[in-house]
C-alpha cells in the first residue's frame, strides 16, 4: 500500500489523539458552545453527557469517532469537559455499559455538525488536491496534512484506512504531473519536441549525450572556458525552448523543473548553472 511516503508522526498521528493536548486545542475543540449545551441539556445522567461532549469534541479535533473506545482520550479532555458540566470525571466509565449508545450519539452529532463521509465527497477532496498539486510544488506529506485539515475544515470525516488517502494523493500526483508534462509538450509543438528529442541521443564520437553535455557546467574558470560557455548559452537559447507559451502552467512548477533539470549537474559538481 502507498504509505511509505509518511512519516511515522503522520501515520501515528491519524485518527489519534496524542499523549497530550495543549491548551489552545482543548479550547478549539472540547470548549462547549451553546449548540452543544442546548443538546446536552436534555440529558440526565453525568456520564450521558460526559460520553456525548468527549465524541462531540472528538471528531471535532481528530475528524473521527472513536468506534472502538469513545472514551480512549487523555485525562485532559475527560477533566476539562467535566468541569464545564459541573461533573465528576470518573463517572466516565458509566459510559461505556450500554455501548450503542455511543453509536447513537454519534451519528446525532453527525448530523448536529452537518459532517459528511468521505464517499460521498470524495470528489470534493480530490479537486481540492489536483489544485495544490497543479499550482504548488508540495511534496506528498505536506499534501496529505493539507487534506486532512481541508477534511476537518469541511466537516468531511476521514477514511477509516490512512491507505485510502495516500492512495488518493498517490493518483492526483500522477495524473497532475501528466498533464503538466501534456500541456508543455502540446506547447512546444512537433518541431521543437524532435529536436529535444535529438538531445537525448549519445553521438558516436561522444560518451554522453547532448542534453548532458549542454547542462554540465565547467569545473574551471579560465578565459577560453568563459568563451565556450558563452558559446554553450548561444547554442542552448538556438533550440526555441524559450519561446514557448508555457501558459497555463505556474511559474513555480517551471522553477521547479528546472531544477530537476540541474540536479544532476547541481550533484557532481557542486554548483548549479
Amino acid at each position: 500500500m502507498p504509505v511509505d511516503f509518511l512519516s511515522d508522526e503522520q501515520v501515528a498521528r491519524y485518527r489519534r489523539f496524542r499523549p497530550e493536548v495543549s491548551v489552545a486545542e482543548l479550547e478549539q475543540f472540547f470548549r462547549l458552545d451553546a449548540k452543544a449545551l442546548q443538546a446536552l441539556a436534555g440529558r440526565r445522567r453525568p456520564a450521558t453527557k460526559l460520553g456525548w461532549a468527549v465524541q462531540w469534541g472528538t471528531v471535532r479535533m481528530l475528524g473521527t469517532f472513536l468506534a472502538e473506545d469513545p472514551l480512549d482520550v487523555p485525562g485532559q479532555v475527560l477533566e476539562f469537559i467535566a468541569e464545564q458540566l459541573g461533573i465528576d470525571s470518573a463517572c466516565a466509565p458509566e459510559y461505556l455499559t450500554r455501548p450503542k449508545t455511543a453509536y447513537e450519539h454519534a451519528w446525532e452529532i453527525r448530523d448536529l455538525l452537518e459532517l459528511s463521509e468521505f464517499s460521498k465527497r470524495e470528489q470534493e477532496v480530490r479537486d481540492y488536491l489536483a489544485a495544490r498539486v497543479w499550482s504548488t510544488i508540495e511534496g506528498p506529506r505536506a499534501l496529505f496534512d493539507r487534506a486532512v485539515v481541508h477534511m476537518l475544515r469541511e466537516g468531511i470525516l476521514l477514511p477509516a484506512g490512512i491507505t485510502t488517502l495516500t492512495r488518493l494523493i498517490s493518483e492526483v500526483r500522477r495524473a497532475e504531473h501528466a498533464r503538466l508534462y501534456r500541456t508543455l509538450a502540446e506547447r512546444a509543438g512537433p518541431q521543437l519536441r524532435a529536436r529535444l528529442a535529438e538531445l537525448l541521443q549519445v553521438p558516436a564520437d561522444r560518451r554522453v549525450s547532448e542534453l548532458e553535455r549542454l547542462r554540465t557546467a565547467p569545473t574551471r574558470a579560465s578565459g577560453r572556458v568563459m568563451v565556450a560557455e558563452l558559446h554553450r548559452v548561444a547554442e542552448i537559447g538556438g533550440l526555441g525552448a524559450g519561446a514557448v507559451v508555457t501558459e497555463p502552467v505556474p511559474a513555480v512548477k517551471l522553477t521547479a523543473l528546472a531544477r530537476y533539470g540541474c540536479h544532476r549537474n547541481t550533484a557532481e559538481t557542486g554548483r548549479g548553472e
